[in-house]
């Protein structure tokens, strides 16, 4: 199987697959590639997946994206139901929450987050996953925290990603944050993540404006057996993409 996945703009993704398009965490879409790639294939279902109510994860225009297509809205429950209009196909999740028998066959499950709402897990019918942390991350502020308030922050992240093995150990795609404003050990989070999980392809995002050091990927600490089974990729510019063959 061949995907492909277009980077739109902070932790915004499309990942397009023969059976349908999965649009994470859409907030903004400078190069329109959402429009244009639903466009040329109207006949894929879109599923809409937002993390949380932050407004560089969530924008309501995603309501007016692809009314010609069969949609499915999945929402953080943080997100205030007034925004939403009655007649959209939406379900809403908690961690902890499973979704089935959704467009593409596919499963969505929603574990906790270190900030806002959730993460996701999305897994197709032949065992195919992709996991878009949303704000899951170790947020801890070099310049800032106490050596006491980074210990519990990496705690509180070290609980939500062992809660998480407890059901799967690998992901084929992986999307997860990579905040250079946290200082020079901004990729703390996504090297523990990288050692903990068996990831195939993985994109940092959640850049804030400086690529170059989220996307250094010969500075990360990582075991040796992550390093030799993690093909690393750095989408940074909106509208760009890569196919990977499965």
């Amino acid at each position: 199987m061949t995907t492909k996945v277009t980077y739109l703009d902070n932790s915004g993704f499309i990942v397009e697959t023969d059976s349908l398009f999965l649009v994470f965490d859409y907030w903004r879409d400078p190069a329109h590639k959402v429009v244009k790639s639903l466009e040329h294939h109207p006949d894929k279902p879109v599923i809409f997946l937002v993390s949380h109510n932050h407004r560089d994860h969530f924008n309501p225009e995603i309501f007016n994206l692809g009314q010609n297509h069969r949609r499915v809205f999945v929402l953080s429950n943080d997100i205030a139901s007034n925004k939403i209009r009655s007649d959209m196909p939406v379900e809403w999740m908690s961690a902890g929450d499973i979704i089935e028998n959704l467009p593409g066959d596919i499963t969505i499950h929603a574990y906790g987050s270190t900030d806002a709402g959730v993460s996701y897990v999305v897994q197709f019918k032949d065992g195919f996953t992709i996991f878009h942390a949303g704000d899951l991350n170790n947020w801890h502020w070099d310049e800032e925290n106490t050596e006491s308030e980074a210990r519990k922050a990496k705690e509180h992240f070290t609980n939500v990603i062992n809660r998480i093995a407890d059901d799967r150990h690998m992901f084929d795609i992986a999307f997860f944050p990579v905040d250079t404003r946290q200082g020079e050990n901004c990729a703390s989070g996504a090297e523990q993540f990288l050692d903990k999980f068996e990831v195939h392809n993985f994109f940092p995002m959640h850049f804030n404006g400086d690529f170059g050091r989220a996307c250094d990927f010969e500075e990360y600490k990582l075991s040796d057996a992550a390093a030799r089974r993690s093909t690393l990729y750095c989408l940074h510019k909106p509208g760009q993409s890569i196919e990977i063959k499965l």
